[in-house]
């Protein structure tokens, strides 16, 4: 009975030192916990903060620097700068003359006769086209077809030149452009013989003779 007893009492001491233990720990841990979180709550400010006091020693220091060496030297007026030299004078230039402007252009009055001639010479020329006209025309009056030319289907254009006189005399006379017919050819000489006495001139044509071209065209069409 003794020996179960004090086995108890060993059990049970046993116990309540690892209870204490226990406890110890869980105040050392809440405490440090604390303390932990006061510093976290409670941190200093970042280094270098403008707020930090700063001591500054005022005490003489044996390494001072003569006043003399730390003033500052007069400053020295810069080089005075010579002035540029005065550009040479202008070259004279040669004064050039301009020529005496032309004397203004007097118009003539011409009197009014070569007005009259320039309408006579109008005048002129609307009666020799009136007289070319009538030449032709009166061509075509002598005009004929040869019979063999047109049994044969033969065309073409038979280029005739003459001189005519004044009084509308044939002077001379030659085919100069053959139609490639001799038989067209012919009948254009025999129609300018047949033809006379051709249109005389017009009283403001004042050539003794005049040279004229022809062309007589044979067509079946």
């Amino acid at each position: 009975m003794i020996a179960t007893t004090s086995a108890w009492f060993e059990d049970q001491d046993s116990r309540d030192f690892r209870r204490w233990i226990i406890a110890a720990i869980i105040v050392v841990v809440v405490h440090t916990a604390a303390i932990c979180a006061y510093l976290y709550v409670h941190q200093p400010d970042e280094l270098g903060d403008d707020s930090a006091p700063i001591s500054v020693d005022l005490a003489p220091s044996d390494d001072t620097v003569d006043q003399a060496e730390v003033l500052p030297t007069p400053e020295q007026p810069p080089p005075k700068e010579e002035p540029p030299p005065p550009p040479p004078p202008p070259e004279p230039q040669a004064v050039v003359e301009a020529p005496p402007p032309p004397p203004p252009k007097i118009e003539e009055q011409r009197p009014s006769a070569p007005a009259m001639q320039a309408r006579t010479k109008g005048g002129m020329e609307r009666e020799e086209a009136s007289w070319r006209s009538s030449l032709s025309k009166h061509l075509l009056k002598y005009k004929r077809y040869p019979n063999e030319a047109q049994a044969r289907g033969q065309e073409g254009t038979v280029t005739l030149s003459f001189t005519v006189d004044r009084t509308g005399h044939v002077l001379a006379r030659k085919i100069v452009q053959s139609s490639g017919s001799a038989s067209l050819d012919a009948e254009v000489l025999s129609m300018i013989e047949r033809a006379q006495p051709l249109p005389p001139f017009p009283p403001s044509m004042t050539e003794t003779d005049v040279d004229l071209v022809v062309p007589v065209q044979f067509s079946l069409r």
